[in-house]
This record gives structure tokens, sequence and C-alpha cells, in this order.
């Protein structure tokens, strides 16, 4: 339906083409398609940033039980979570703040309005066809919470042609079961695909001063319905996750919350002229959580339009332009007291160049925003690339990016309306190698500067005469360097991610909570025909606790095991060791971490 030429970048109406087609073995492109850093598709090549992408394939070595235990492994992310699975967890990239990294799931953000958070813990990898990691901002054309960088989610989509039927069932420690299902097809002008996963266990001891199991169940579905009517293709999609996840609250008593999220979008994509791409993205995404013991509950509700305009400006220039309309509603009460019916409009316009001249790719982009909470914030991004060599790139960035105060930092505890935007700016330079299409080396060394960051203050104490609030007051710096290394030699593949980083308080000139200055990941895969087997490893420096503790939270290594065996064209078993050497570590101050863990996972049907 488009007729817009497709040089290093291409029109969103073409991704889901793109992507699909070459992500995997036998792929049309030898280059790897990405998405999210620009909201084009662009090959890997050709990015002016710092980019992973996590395929299909190894989400099923993997064998995680969510999306977070799937990210630990991956350059700049640090993660942190409160005991085992379903508990809360926080995702922090290259050191910025949990709340500052953005999560798309189908390009739909499903961040929290009440604490800016993501619902990582309830995310099923049964459901995903890749995860597409970006370090930086881009508040330029995602808006709020991409400080730190963005994470979109792609579900799993139909075929290019046919039907295919895929699912498995699977076991393992602390009473663990898995199931999934689905089926996918493309006939004619018409494409659908639905999906089941349940994902329940027992859990374990979560807390180190407790010896009570807590366990967690999650049931999870994803829906697509499209048809390409030549004139305009329009999809509906809709991911939902609901189950009940067990805890100990404050006092280590054994209580219960049940958890609903939901992310759904109408898409209608048209070339109205030769060289343009309109798409027009309808979403909704819901975010509830009830707890069972008493009347506790945050909620949020996102009502949005993203109107996103591609347009061909000769042979070499891509200009996007955009219009996003939002309607965020809000509920939250915590012990007993809180707020109902907080709800804003936010209303923000965007525009992206890019443009390649001989040798040197340029990025300009910028977006205005208008927050019905604390007012109006433009903010911007500007990229260089040179292709020094055939094999060597050089890239250079710098972008600004902020976070909206959320509603409980306006009015829940120590709320506070006055309060302004967090704002970061960032600067960063890069080095890619690309020896071939399966092996790239790149360096990268970033500045993030964040501003203006919201913290409780309370001058007299809990009791004293003056009452604490938030405010704008803290001030952060993240420096560091970071090295990404790829490889596929035959029957081996993995990857090799260090960060060398400094995540500083500007202020007090101490280390930031719960992220390292050092950690390593590798992963290493070997497939011989039938059998498979691979290996995981994670080391991270020590780090403080939280700002309010002299906690600190020791380094560790964690080392994970998989195999796999083709018992039949359409049959696979899988198993997996996690923790192999049963490492005691914390990555939340008193939570303890899933102990030496044994899965076994059996697959049928398509890939």
């Amino acid at each position: 339906m488009s007729s817009v030429h497709v040089r290093k970048v291409a029109p969103l109406g073409a991704c889901l083409l793109l992507s699909s087609l070459s992500v995997g073995a036998g792929s049309l492109s030898t280059e790897p398609v990405v998405v999210t850093a620009t909201r084009t598709a662009q090959t890997a090549d050709a990015r002016l940033a710092s980019v992973q992408v996590i395929t299909r394939d190894e989400i099923e070595r993997a064998q995680a039980g969510d999306v977070a235990d799937l990210l630990r492994f991956f350059a700049g992310i640090d993660v942190a979570r409160n005991g085992g699975p379903g508990q809360a967890t926080s995702v922090f990239i290259r050191g910025a703040e949990s709340n500052h990294t953005l999560l798309l799931i189908d390009g739909v953000k499903v961040n929290t309005g009440t604490d800016g958070g993501a619902p990582w813990q309830n995310i099923d990898p049964a459901l995903i066809e890749r995860i597409e990691i970006v370090r930086g901002p881009r508040s330029t054309l995602y808006g709020s919470e991409a400080i730190g960088g963005v994470i979109q989610i792609f579900t799993r989509r139909p075929p290019a042609s046919g039907v295919r039927e895929s699912g498995g069932i699977g076991i393992g420690s602390n009473n663990t079961l898995r199931a999934d299902g689905s089926i996918r097809g493309r006939r004619g002008r018409y494409r659908g695909g639905l999906a089941l996963s349940y994902y329940g266990t027992d859990g374990f001891q979560t807390r180190t001063a407790a010896t009570l199991d807590r366990g967690f169940g999650n049931t999870s579905l994803n829906f697509h319905l499209g048809a390409d009517f030549d004139v305009v293709d329009v999809e509906f999609s809709s991911w939902v996750a609901q189950g009940r996840s067990e805890y100990l609250d404050f006092f280590l008593a054994p209580v219960d919350q049940d958890f609903a999220n939901s992310a759904s979008a109408l898409t209608l994509r048209a070339a109205p002229m030769d060289r343009w791409d309109s798409t027009l993205k309808l979403s909704l995404d819901r975010d509830n959580i009830e707890q069972n013991q008493s009347g506790d509950v945050t909620r949020t509700q996102r009502q949005a339009v993203d109107w996103q305009n591609d347009i061909q400006l000769g042979e070499a220039q891509l200009l996007t332009a955009g219009l996003y309309l939002a309607r965020e509603e809000t509920d939250s009460v915590i012990f007993g007291s809180g707020f109902e019916g907080k709800d804003k409009n936010v209303k923000a316009v965007f525009a992206q160049d890019q443009i390649t001249l001989g040798r040197h790719d340029l990025l300009l982009a910028a977006r205005y925003t208008d927050d019905g909470f604390f007012g109006e914030k433009t903010t911007w991004n500007l990229a260089w690339g040179y292709q020094l060599t055939g094999v060597v790139r050089v890239y250079a960035s710098a972008g600004t990016g902020f976070k909206a105060p959320t509603s409980l930092d306006l009015f829940g505890f120590g709320g506070n309306s006055d309060l302004r935007a967090e704002t970061s700016r960032n600067y960063e330079l890069g080095v890619q190698h690309r020896f071939a299409a399966d092996h790239t080396l790149e360096v990268s060394v970033f500045q993030n500067r964040i501003d203006d960051l919201i913290a409780y203050y309370d001058p007299d104490g809990f009791l004293g005469p003056i009452p604490g609030r938030n405010v704008n007051i803290d001030r952060s710096r993240i420096r560091g360097i970071e090295l990404q290394y790829a490889f596929a030699f035959g029957p081996l593949s993995g990857h090799l991610n260090a960060v060398r980083q400094e995540p500083e308080d500007r202020d007090s000139g101490d280390q930031l909570p719960r992220r390292a200055r050092k950690s390593l990941t590798a992963v290493l895969n070997y497939q011989v025909g039938r059998y498979g087997v691979g290996a995981s490893f994670l080391a991270s420096d020590r780090r403080p606790d939280t700002a309010f503790s002299s906690t600190e939270l020791g380094g560790y290594g964690v080392l994970d095991l998989n195999a796999s065996v083709q018992l039949a064209p359409k049959l696979k078993l899988l198993g997996s060791i996690e923790n192999l050497f049963d490492k005691d570590y914390e990555t939340a101050g008193g939570f303890k971490t899933q102990g030496r863990a044994l899965f076994l996972n059996l697959r049928f049907g398509d890939s």
C-alpha cells in the first residue's frame, strides 16, 4: 500500500513487515531492523543510538519467568526485585531512576500514572516476539519517562502467509507450572492471532526475616485482528495480564493483591500520497492493583491518540511529524489515605528529520509538550553518524528528556502541586565495528545529567512541627562506558556486554541506590543439529540499597544454564537451571532472590 522509497530508513507503515523479515534465520535482509530509536524502520548499521534486540530464539532459550529476567543479561540494565515472581520490580537503564525507563507494548505506553513505573513482573515472555532496548533519552519521540531509555516489547504477530500454531507446557522448582498456546494466520487481505498463557508458582521465601513462601499466578492474553483494504490498513490489538501476587507487608504479615494490566490499540495506516505514510493509533492502557486485606488500590487509565506522518523528501531524507493527545485518570489509596479522580490532559507535537549525505547521517528532532499537571516542556535530539570505512561507523548524539511528576508526587504522601518536571541532558559518542552481518563490536561513552529530581524533604523529622513534602531538590550525573560484542560463528553464537559507570548524586557525591558501577553479562549458545546448550552469566558490583539507609548490597555473580533437543519436527524439549551455584544475593535490601532452580518445558508446533 505504500510507495515510499526505502533506503536506510523507512516509514512506520513498513516497520512491522521489515522487522518480521529481518529477524531470525532465513531472513530476506542480512541486517537486523530496529524501530524504537527513531519510530521508523532502520537497519542496524544505520542507527545513531545504542540499541540491542532480544530475538524470539533468545527468549525461548532463556525460559524466563518474566521480562525482567530477560533484561538483566543485557548491557546497562540493573534489575531490582522485592523478592520472587510477581513481586515489585524496578529496571534501571544507564544509572537513571527506575521510573526513567519508558516501557511500550506494541507502541502503547504502559508506565503507570501513579508512580511512573512499569509492570515488568506481569509480562509473560511466552507472548513476546522480540524486545528492543534503546539507551539514552527519547522524550522527543515518546514524551515523559524516556530519560534513561526506552524498552519496547513486540508481541507475537501473524506470519507472512499461512497459519502457524504453537504452544508449550512446563514444570519446575517451587511447584511452578507454565502453559501457553497460540494460533496466528494470514489469508488474503486478512490476518489475526490469539495467544493465551498461564504462569503459576508457589514461589519461595521472599524476605530475609521471614520463612513464608509467597506465590504468584498470571494469566495473559494477546489478540490481533487486521485487514489491508488497499486504501487503509486497519488493525486491532490487545495485550492483557491479570492474576494474584502474594507478598509480606511491612510487618511481615502475609497478604496478597490482585492485578490487571492491559494495552489495547486500534491502528490505521494509509498512504494519502506517493512518498507519504500516515499512521493513526488510538490506544487504551489500564493498570489496576487491589489489595485484598485492605481497601488499598492504585489505578491508571490512559486514553491516547498518536498520529504519525512519514514523508520521504528525495532519496535520502525522511521527515517524521506527529501529534500526541492523551487523557490520564488515576486513583490511589495507600494505608487508608490517598486521592480519587486526579485526571490530566497531555498535548504534544513532534518532528524529526533524518538525512543521509554521502557517508554522513544526520538526525534532528524536537517535541513540545503541554502537560495538564505541570505545564509546558520542549525537548530535542541531535545525532550525527559517519561511515569511516566499509565496516567502521562512528556516531555522536546529544539530547534532552523529562519525566512529569506523577499523581503520587503531586497528591499522595508529601504531595506538592507546585512540582516541576524532572529534566535531563545526555551526551553520547559511539564506535561500531561490523566485522560481518552477525559479528559486531560497539563501544560507547555517555553522560547524563538529571536535574530537579523529586524527593521527599522533611527538615524537622517525621513528627516535627514542619511537615515534610515532595520537592525538586535532587540532582544526579551518570558517566560511563559501555561495550557490546555480538557474534555468530556457525553453531556458536552469543553476546558479551560490559559497563563501567559512575551513577552519582551531585549534591552528596554518593553512589545512586541499587545501581552498580561495574557489571558484566555474557550469553553463549551452541547448536548442533537437534541439540543445543547455552549459558548466561551476570556479574554485578556492590551498590547502596536506598538513600534512607546505610545498607550496602554486595556484589554477586550468577550463572544460568539451558539445553534443548528437537524430538520431532514440531516438538522440542527444553530445560534450564537458574542460579547454578545457588548464590545467595540481594538486589533489594531484605529481599531474597531465587536459589538454584530447575525448569523443564515441552514446546510444540511452529516457532
